[in-house]
């Protein structure tokens, strides 16, 4: 009964989240370029004139993690430097200064002295659930901003402090002070995972909901909410490929490795090496130095888990990569794509028919030629935050989530000459 009460206090709590955001919706809506980019400077600004208080809620936070055991990746993710605190002021800049996407699209004229038109809207409500990422609460929050849509966040209890402490100082008071109601994004104030379930319960109030963590739990809410006829997108599962082919260049080898093991609890670092027979002999010693350098361990056949296992979500294991000999480009492929998240894969070739056979072969989301797959990311790729990274094999948004994808398709039919 205790459970119960509670977990009703719970989705109440969440419900009136949404149900405020959904109020204010309609001020961001209406708002005009100049405020929505106001309103990310003004993020920006007091993201620095701020930081004292910003960096104290999260050394809190850190604090409270680190006594309860959490895994170094995982702390990594929840903190917030100096210098990572700087970075995500300047990409709220850039964020401002990014071109707002085209509200109204000529398609194409109809017989009868008509047009059609596509107008691109607003989703209205999105929710987000992430884990402990303080920073995904800036970057959520700004990509929702400038794609006119309201939102409910959700994050773990581990970094709930640091993104109360992020709308309070810096989201509300800057989009109040554009004239943007600051309800418009809301915290879920609880920290139980119920809250999280009951997120995707409320297909009338938030239809669509971001959902970044661990595959399992991930996974859990997209099944629950397509029961409640809520749309999701996921990013739930990582681990990045780097595939060494036979005409790899060892010193481009190393380097890749290297680059792609700068941070270990993310999801697009390198986590499954294949390398080809021929060249395994010659390349290890290159590889083994890279990963000392890193401080991380191979995983060397035979293998105790499966091909793919993900280390970044591993708190015992996670600087680990898996290494494994391939002796074909289609086995690496193969492998890749069926034993993978199917996030990124790169290829180490000096042999363009080689990489062009690897890039048509490979199904998942991001590919790369001799370069590391840390740079499947929204702002390394396209300048600005993301939302996260959908993996979907179906059509919509998928790779890296940002404002220009937040919409939804109205056809608007009107006369010719109107």
């Amino acid at each position: 009964m205790v459970n119960d009460a509670v977990n009703d206090e719970v989705a109440k709590a969440v419900e009136e989240c949404a149900r405020a955001a959904k109020a204010a919706a309609p001020s961001l809506a209406a708002a005009r370029d100049q405020a929505i980019d106001a309103a990310l400077n003004g993020m920006a600004e007091r993201l620095l004139s701020g930081r004292e208080a910003v960096l104290e809620a999260n050394a809190a936070d850190i604090a409270r993690a680190r006594a309860e055991g959490m895994s170094t990746g995982l702390l990594d993710r929840l903190t917030i430097t100096e210098q990572r605190l700087t970075g995500m002021a300047e990409q709220l800049r850039l964020l401002a200064a990014a071109p707002h996407p085209e509200r109204s699209i000529p398609v194409s004229e109809l017989d009868g002295g008509l047009r059609l038109v596509e107008r691109r809207r607003p989703v209205g409500v999105i929710g987000a659930n992430y884990e402990a990422r303080p920073n995904v609460t800036v970057d959520v929050a700004s990509q929702l901003v400038k794609s006119r849509n309201a939102g409910v966040l959700r994050t773990g209890s581990a970094a709930l402090e640091s993104a109360r402490k992020l709308l309070d100082v810096v989201v509300a008071p800057a989009l109040a002070e554009a004239g943007i109601e600051p309800d418009v994004v809301q915290l879920v104030p609880r920290v139980e995972r119920v809250a999280a379930a009951a997120l995707v319960c409320l297909p009338a109030l938030v239809p669509l909901v971001i959902l970044r963590g661990s595959g399992d739990s991930t996974r859990s809410l997209a099944t629950e909410a397509a029961t409640h006829g809520v749309r999701t997108l996921a990013h739930a599962d990582g681990g990045g490929v780097l595939y060494v082919d036979a005409a790899a260049d060892a010193g481009a080898v190393r380097s890749l490795v290297g680059a792609s093991l700068d941070r270990l609890g993310v999801c697009n670092r390198l986590n499954l090496l294949l390398i080809h027979t021929e060249v395994y002999d010659e390349i290890w010693p290159v590889v083994s130095e890279a990963l000392d350098e890193r401080e991380v361990r191979p995983s060397l056949p035979p293998h105790e888990h499966p091909i793919g296992y993900e280390w970044a979500l591993d708190s015992d294991r996670e600087a680990t990569v898996t290494v494994a000999r391939v002796a074909t480009l289609t086995e690496a492929v193969t492998i890749a794509n069926e034993n993978t998240s199917g996030l990124a894969a790169g290829i180490a070739t000096e042999d363009a028919v080689t990489a062009e056979a690897f890039f048509d072969g490979y199904q998942g989301t991001g590919v790369f030629w001799n370069a590391p797959t840390r740079l499947l990311d929204g702002f390394k790729l396209l300048g600005v935050p993301e939302t996260g990274i959908n993996l979907d094999k179906v059509p919509g948004p998928r790779g890296p989530v940002t404002y220009t994808d937040l919409y939804v398709r109205q056809y608007a039919v009107l006369p010719a000459d109107r």
